[in-house]
């Protein structure tokens, strides 16, 4: 009679630390979607286009050639400035891409921004610019030589303001960001020319 009192309660013991081991993996594993959730929340749209949607024709080389309207949302705490990059990975052929082509460099955004105006002419203040492939500042627009090109509005928190890097190529200031990113977030939006 005693074995089986004994084995009953050592039996009770072992599915008490199995419960409680099972509580605690099911605790951590709803607990990492919303960690997930929460580091990955920062945000970036346009009024202009959806995600993965079509560009208009006038923020193209077709058009006006005019940055689109940008804002974004949900900025870490810990940031202390923005970067923005717009490229194109599909250059020159989708069907057989070469390289990324860069349309626009921005850094030092202010964190406190929550987005860029259509057309923008006057950054933020203390924003400064890098250098795309037709080699000059500011943003040139989708001018894909054949097919429906891919093009990626990248923006990343900072947990520094950049030192001045005097009108960097987008390789450079990725080199300078190293170590220093806290969030990103994409918003990507196609373009075919129609001539």
């Amino acid at each position: 009679m005693r074995f089986g009192y004994r084995h009953a309660a050592l039996s009770l013991r072992t599915l008490s630390y199995a419960a409680l081991i099972a509580v605690a993996l099911i605790a951590t594993m709803t607990a990492m979607p919303a960690l997930a959730r929460e580091e990955g929340s920062m945000r970036i749209t346009s009024t202009a286009f959806t995600h993965q949607g079509a560009i208009p024709t006038i923020y193209t080389c077709e058009g006006k050639d005019i940055s689109p309207p940008l804002a974004w949302t949900d900025i870490p705490a810990g940031a202390k400035s923005l970067t923005l990059v717009v490229d194109d990975p599909d250059a020159p052929d989708p069907a057989a891409p070469k390289m990324t082509w860069v349309h626009w460099v921005l850094y030092n955004l202010p964190a406190a921004n929550s987005g860029l105006p259509e057309g923008v002419k006057t950054l933020p203040e203390g924003t400064q610019e890098g250098v795309n492939d037709w080699k000059r500042t500011g943003y040139g627009g989708p001018c894909p030589p054949i097919g429906r090109h891919r093009y990626f509005h990248k923006l990343y928190a900072l947990d520094v303001v950049l030192e001045d890097l005097k009108h960097p190529t987008k390789a450079k200031l990725e080199e300078a960001m190293k170590g220093h990113m806290i969030g990103e977030a994409q918003l990507m939006g196609t373009y075919q020319k129609g001539r």
